[in-house]
Parts: C-alpha cells; structure tokens; sequence
C-alpha cells in the first residue's frame, strides 16, 4: 500500500539545477495561493506538519519535493496568483515553474487545485494553457469542498467541466476533496497510486 509507505521531505529547490534525479515518478500540486496544496499534502500522507501551511497567500516560495516510498516523488509547487512578494520574486517563481514543467521527464500529472467556493479563475486558466502547451497531464482537484452547499457545488463542478473541454492536456475526472474533513481523499489517494 503506497500510503502506508513514509513521506519525507527530501528539499526545497530554488533553481532548476537543484532538482533531484529523474529517477522515479513525480506526481505535482500546482495552485493559486492559499487554495490549501499544503494541507491537502498533509491530509493525503497523513501528517500534520511534513508541507508547512500558512495562512499567508505566497509563503511557498520554492518546489517542494517529499519522498513517498521509494519510486515516488510528490512535488509542491509555489503558489501562482496573488502573493505578498516582491514582483522581482514572483516572476523568478513563476520562470523556474515554466521550466520545471516543460523540462521534467518523469513529470507524470499534475494535481491542479481549484478552491471550489469559486471554480476555475481567470489565473488558474492561464496555467491550464501553460500545462497544454507543455504537454503535461492535468487533472482538477477541488478543495474545501466542505466549505458549499450541494447546490451550488453541483454548478461549479459543471463550470469547472465546461472550463476543461477546452484544455487537451486536461484529465476528464474532476476530485472532490476537504483536507480538513478527509473527504475525497481515498479517491486521491487510489489514483496517485494507479499513476505508473
């Protein structure tokens, strides 16, 4: 069972030349600032402090990478969107994740966070046509799916539908999760460990 193998930070890479071997998968979580990519982490390998959360938008300013067991890598990367940053930094950020996803090998999909209180934004489809044409596999995940009612989560998983017909490099299967909750996380879970 891959989730009961240990997690473990292996390092923050700030520059292209810091990243480890491409010796084993790599699974990624991209998001807007604060959508909860360090919780949801957490959640998943069941730890409370392996990636660190803050509530301040930004404060992820590198490509995390954990060890999960011994052929996997789960990778978190800097939140894009709004961050209490200098612009110089932001920019640097957001270079080093253009090239990490147009140059990374093992890069096998990456986990995309959508908060579902609002669905896909107008930053979040920016990077869905970066990931397109890199050619890299996206999928949806939407967090703190607790946080709606049934109605109006309904509207944004169709919003969010309609928003990744229009994506080739988009995986059709939308994840409903909460890291507070653990809901949608045995989903997660299973397709990450499916992932070859």
């Amino acid at each position: 069972m891959l989730f009961a193998q240990p997690c473990t930070f292996l390092k923050g890479v700030v520059a292209m030349d810091g990243l480890p071997p491409d010796d084993r998968l790599e699974l990624c979580f991209a998001g807007r600032s604060n959508v909860g990519k360090s919780s949801l982490i957490n959640a998943l390998v069941g730890q409370r402090n392996l990636a660190r959360s803050s509530n301040t938008p930004g404060r992820t300013q590198e490509i995390n990478y954990f060890s999960l067991g011994k052929d996997r890598f789960l990778v978190d990367l800097p939140g894009y969107g709004f961050a209490r940053a200098p612009v110089q930094m932001v920019e640097k950020w957001q270079a080093l994740m253009r090239s990490y996803l147009s140059g990374r090998a093992s890069l096998r999909r990456i986990f995309l966070l959508v908060d579902a209180r609002h669905g896909p934004k107008a930053v979040d489809e920016e990077i869905m046509k970066l990931l397109d044409k890199c050619a890299v596999t996206f999928q949806v995940v939407l967090t703190k799916s607790d946080k709606i009612k049934d109605a109006a989560r309904d509207t944004i998983i169709e919003k969010t539908k309609t928003s990744l017909s229009a994506h080739p490099a988009a995986y059709p299967e939308i994840v409903l999760t909460s890291a507070e909750k653990k809901h949608g996380l045995e989903t997660l879970r299973a397709i990450i460990a499916g992932i070859t």
